[in-house]
């Protein structure tokens, strides 16, 4: 009789004694495959567009000789699997290239964007998180009564309203009808702290809109379905009251579900911050990634593609991870 793999039984016996550490470094692979996976789609897909950069830049006068010239200056004549590999090597090492059409670094000019982009979206994570749990456990406290309802009618308006839109009535009330905030949302290095806060109260107010709405049902319907539980039952026959049983005994297990619909919409925070950047001019990656496409400059659109899709498979890995240790029979296994 043939012996298993010799690969096979060590891998089985580490999940068996270690599953938690197993599912966590399992989650932790399946990214990095799924962020290889978004490198070649992003890269590709650029690259099957009609035109190209050269075409853009030199207008429709441009003589073929030109634009072979620019093509071959660029490197555009190599093959796509050459400049591919070449282009993912240097992006692990942080070295995304040279614009084409500034001529500067695209990693220097991207790590000043990305610093306000995360700015803007902590900022608004900041304030959304943790009033999305305490308007959803208030909720469950008063269900199926008023305070219940106007929550969830304004919750479901917030919903339907798509960003720029939330962004663009922000605007019309509070910077042109009543001066209360200021637009466009200019920051730059030199700017205090309190004078950031004031420049962003529109982009920040916009996207807490966007997200309190989703992370406040989605933790209501959490606790709900935990409240239906026996030992929720016993803990309201032992004289507990309602909102504290809620505070110590719901909401911590209804701690999963929560966490993954937090750090959904803390992803949609980093990367749903185009739209916002481009309706206040606030310069931030959506702004830049945004001018870059207009003139086809596909290293800045490839850097900020790729950093977008990191960042969004990192905070769902996260919230795997986080899902995973807050479940009891993992974290203690028979």
């Amino acid at each position: 009789m043939t012996n298993p793999a010799p690969g096979i039984l060590p891998g089985l016996r580490f999940r068996q004694r270690f599953p938690l550490l197993a599912l966590i470094l399992e989650r932790f692979v399946l990214s990095l495959v799924l962020l290889f996976a978004v490198s070649i789609l992003i890269f590709g897909g650029l690259e099957a567009l009609p035109g190209d950069f050269a075409t853009t830049y030199l207008g429709q006068s441009a003589t073929p000789q030109a634009v072979a010239n620019i093509r071959q200056d660029l490197g555009l004549n190599r093959p796509v699997t050459t400049r591919y590999v070449e282009w993912l090597g240097n992006a692990v090492q942080g070295d995304f290239g040279t614009s084409w059409a500034s001529k500067n670094s695209v990693s220097e000019q991207i790590g000043k964007r990305l610093g306000n982009s995360l700015f803007l979206a902590g900022f608004a994570a900041v304030i959304s998180v943790p009033l999305a749990v305490g308007l959803g456990m208030f909720s469950v406290h008063f269900r199926n009564r008023l305070p219940d309802k106007i929550i969830n009618i304004i919750s479901l308006a917030a919903i339907s309203l798509p960003e720029f839109f939330i962004g663009y009535l922000l605007i019309l009330f509070f910077a042109v009808k009543f001066g209360m905030a200021t637009f466009p949302a200019t920051v730059y290095d030199s700017m205090g702290f309190v004078e950031r806060l004031k420049a962003i109260a529109l982009p920040t107010a916009t996207l807490v809109l966007v997200v309190l709405a989703h992370m406040m049902r989605m933790t209501r319907a959490a606790i709900l379905s935990v409240m239906s539980s026996a030992y929720m039952e016993t803990a309201e026959l032992k004289g507990l009251s309602a909102f504290r049983a809620i505070v110590k005994h719901a909401a911590p297990n209804a701690l999963a579900p929560i966490i993954n619909v937090v750090a959904l919409n803390l992803a949609y925070l980093v990367v749903g911050v185009v739209v916002v950047e481009v309706v206040f001019v606030y310069p931030g990656m959506g702004q830049y990634m945004v001018d870059a496409v207009t003139v086809r400059d596909m290293p800045v659109v490839q850097a900020c593609g790729l950093i977008f899709a990191a960042v969004y498979i990192f905070l769902n890995m996260t919230a795997d991870i986080l899902a995973i240790i807050a479940n009891p029979r993992l974290r203690h296994p028979r």
